[in-house]
C-alpha cells in the first residue's frame, strides 16, 4: 500500500505488543510511517517488528523497555540519538490497571500503574517535545480513557491516572497552540476495549467486559489515528462512549461513582459469554488480517 503523505513522520509507539498499541502500530504502518515500537519484552517485540516490516514494508525497530523503570525514557530517547532516529510523532499508549478496593490492592502495583501511566508519559514528551519545538513540527498522542471523566470505585488509581492524562494534555495542547509551536497533541479517550488490559487487571468477569459495549482495538486505533492527523484536541471513539462522557458531565458525582462501581462487579458464571480476543479476532478475520 503506498503511504497517505509524502513523507510519513518517524513515529514511536509505547505499549506496542498488544491490543490498541499493536493496532496503532499496525494503523501508523499501514500509511507508511517508519516505527520505533515499545514494550517490555524483547523477543515478542522484535517478532512484532519483523512482520510489521514483512506485511507493510516500514522500518521497524524495537526497543524493549519496562515503562515502569525511571530510566525507561531516558534509555528510550538515548538509543534513538544514538541510532540517528529522530521522532516526529510520540504516542503515549502503555497504560496498567488493577481491579479491587484500594485497601486490598498491593501498593507497589499502584505505583505501578502510576508509573507506566502518568511517569513514563510525562518523561517521554519532556524528552521528544523540545526537539518537536525546535524544528516547528511535530505531533503528539496520548491514551487517556473515558475513566478519565469520572471516578471508579474499585478501578480508583487507574481512573485518577486517566484524569490526570486528559487534563495534563488538554492544558499542553493549549500551552502548545497559544506558543504558535507547530506541534499539536490529541487525547485519545477510548471506553472498554478487547485488551490484554481485562486480564492483566482481573476484569474479564466484570460486567463492564462481559455485558458492556467494547470495541474492537482496530476500530479505536483507525479512530485515532485519523483525529491525530487532523489535530483534533480529544477524540472518544465510538458513538456510544461520546453519550456516556456527555451524560455523565449531567450526572452527579455519587451517581457517577455508583454506576460504574455497578460496571466492575463481577457476574455471575452462567453469565460470561465473552473471552478476551474474541472481538479483536473478529474484526482481524473482517479485515482480513
Amino acid at each position: 500500500m503506498k503511504p497517505t503523505h509524502t513523507r510519513p513522520e518517524m513515529t514511536l509507539i509505547t505499549g506496542a505488543s498488544s491490543g490498541i498499541g499493536l493496532a496503532l502500530a499496525r494503523e501508523f504502518a499501514r500509511h507508511g510511517h517508519p516505527l520505533a515500537i515499545v514494550a517490555p519484552v524483547e523477543p515478542e517485540l522484535h517478532e512484532i517488528a519483523a512482520k510489521l516490516t514483512a506485511e507493510f514494508g516500514v522500518t521497524v525497530l524495537p526497543i524493549a523497555k519496562d515503562l515502569a523503570q525511571e530510566t525507561a525514557a531516558d534509555e528510550i530517547f538515548d538509543a534513538l540519538i544514538n541510532a540517528g532516529v529522530s521522532i516526529e510523532i510520540l504516542v503515549n499508549n502503555a497504560g496498567l490497571g488493577q481491579r479491587g478496593n484500594f485497601w486490598e490492592t498491593p501498593l507497589d502495583r499502584d505505583i505501578e500503574i502510576l508509573r507506566v501511566n502518568i511517569e513514563a508519559a510525562l518523561r517521554l514528551t519532556k524528552r521528544f517535545l523540545s526537539p518537536m519545538i525546535e524544528r516547528k513540527r511535530g505531533r503528539i498522542l496520548n491514551t487517556a480513557s473515558i475513566a478519565g471523566f469520572e471516578p471508579g470505585p474499585l478501578l480508583a488509581v487507574y481512573h485518577a491516572s486517566k484524569a490526570f492524562v486528559l487534563s495534563w494534555s488538554e492544558a499542553l495542547a493549549t500551552e502548545l497552540q497559544d506558543a504558535d509551536s507547530g506541534v499539536t497533541l490529541t487525547t485519545l479517550c477510548p471506553g472498554p476495549v478487547d485488551t490484554d488490559f481485562f486480564p492483566k487487571a482481573d476484569m474479564v468477569d466484570t460486567k463492564v467486559f462481559q455485558k458492556g459495549n467494547v470495541m474492537s482495538p482496530q476500530e479505536v486505533a483507525e479512530t485515532a489515528y485519523e483525529a491525530l492527523m487532523k489535530g483534533e484536541r480529544v477524540i472518544v471513539p465510538g458513538a456510544m462512549n461520546k453519550a456516556i462522557v456527555a451524560g455523565r458531565r449531567m450526572m452527579p458525582i455519587s451517581a457517577q461513582a455508583r454506576m460504574n462501581e455497578k460496571m466492575y462487579e463481577e457476574v455471575a458464571p452462567e453469565d460470561r459469554k465473552r473471552e478476551r480476543g474474541d472481538i479483536e479476532e473478529k474484526e482481524a478475520a473482517r479485515r482480513g488480517e
